[in-house]
């Protein structure tokens, strides 16, 4: 304790160049934590998006890609699936249940859905949790829509509002469905998923607002509202659509069976299985951050060893005027390995301070651009042995100078003039 305490005024005395050591290894221990924390909260907010699910079928494609536009509404299907395929395999004696997608579509850049109420009864995400209404209800008519929590919240949209959606996935579209607005009927809680971030609306609202289009272009007059009753509004395609099984058996044997499927050119993919490959993709890129956050620390620690290192010399009168008063060789050997795990303690407490600091800051914009939902949590058990080796690696780096400062005091004894 005597040489804490030592240790401790000993770094108050030297309180400028101590603040910035801790304060570089603060930098570095924030950069380790905080790369770590984006990394798994990253890979749980994906996890997390949809659960419950047996089956994701589109266009054959990469599963890859097929799981980035049906779920992450990140890119664009390659093609389409008719309806009547839909119709038939979702008719099939294994399948329990099953909500078509349609893509395409946009609103201020958020992406429009369309699909069924059923999406809201049968659509998990998290631990298989419901979607939840926290104003209005589902649509019933075919000009109604449901808003995604950031939807209503990013533009301040009400129930009984009018919005108008444009044709394309993109921020800027030149081709808006102007000619039906759509009303806002509902607005689901918050989920922290790309539900958040989509406007939903029926199959029968997309048809009605591309009524006329042939391969993706306007050919024939606008539907007005008061003509939605007098068109067949069942669609004719869909982009893909998710399946619930009656049984985990029937799996893979329904997956082979579409696969296999003569008609047209569709796959099925396990969601679990894609989202594995979807990190192993990813897997090179998280390891040279580690890497990288590794080399961070490092050299925070390094400064630490040249801080302590060039302030030997003129420490020597220190260490006589110590030696003077009865302190033994091993006395300064302690004392300067107690001021490096101070310093390494000081730093690397002061990193997750910083950590949660930087957590409150991104958590909103993290939300808002990609769609990642950071949480405010105690520190993993992965995270404390991270910390406990930047410690138990400052103290180790202690030992260097510690040592040095051993064989001069050994050297320098008396002859130093007090």
């Amino acid at each position: 304790m005597a040489i804490a305490k030592l240790a401790l005024k000993s770094l108050y005395n030297r309180r400028g160049t101590a603040i910035l050591t801790v304060f570089a290894i603060a930098l570095s221990v924030t950069l380790l934590l905080g790369v770590e924390r984006v990394r798994t909260q990253t890979k749980e907010n994906f996890a997390n998006t949809l659960s419950g699910t047996d089956l994701i079928v589109g266009a054959r494609t990469g599963q890859v890609q097929l799981l980035l536009y049906s779920v992450f509404r990140i890119g664009n299907a390659t093609n389409n699936i008719s309806w009547q395929t839909y119709q038939e395999i979702a008719n099939d004696k294994a399948v329990k249940w099953s909500v078509p997608f349609s893509l395409g579509d946009s609103h201020r850049g958020f992406r429009v859905l369309g699909t069924t109420p059923d999406y809201f009864k049968h659509y998990r995400f998290g631990q298989k949790q419901n979607l939840s209404f926290n104003q209005g209800q589902s649509f019933d008519g075919p000009i109604e829509a449901v808003l995604g929590a950031e939807v209503a919240k990013k533009l301040n949209y009400q129930l009984g509002q009018k919005i108008v959606i444009a044709h394309g996935s993109s921020d800027v579209s030149f081709t808006k469905h102007d000619n039906l607005p759509f009303k806002v009927v509902g607005i689901l809680d918050p989920t922290g998923t790309p539900v958040d971030r989509t406007v939903h609306v029926s199959l029968a609202g997309i048809e009605a607002i591309h009524f006329g289009w042939q391969n993706g272009a306007p050919r024939g007059g606008k539907l007005q509202a008061e003509q939605l009753d007098q068109v067949t509004l069942e669609p004719e395609v869909i982009t893909a659509f998710i399946v619930g099984l009656k049984s985990k058996m029937h799996t893979f044997a329904l997956q082979r069976k579409i696969n296999e499927y003569q008609q047209e050119a569709i796959m099925a993919v396990l969601p679990g299985v894609a989202l594995q490959e979807l990190w192993s993709t990813m897997n090179m890129a998280e390891n040279a951050l580690l890497v990288v956050s590794g080399f961070v620390v490092v050299s925070g620690l390094l400064g630490m060893l040249t801080t302590l290192l060039t302030s030997l010399n003129e420490r020597r009168r220190e260490m006589a005027i110590l030696r003077s008063v009865g302190a033994r060789p091993s006395h300064i050997f302690s004392l300067l390995i107690s001021e490096a795990g101070v310093l390494a303690l000081a730093g690397a407490l002061t990193g997750v301070g910083l950590l949660y600091a930087l957590i409150l800051l991104i958590r909103p914009i993290a939300m808002d651009m990609f769609g990642i939902y950071v949480r405010l949590s105690a520190l993993t058990h992965y995270e404390l042995i991270l910390l406990s080796i930047v410690v138990i690696s400052g103290f180790v780096i202690g030992l260097i100078p510690a040592w040095r400062a051993y064989r001069m005091s050994l050297a320098d004894g008396m002859t130093i003039r007090i």
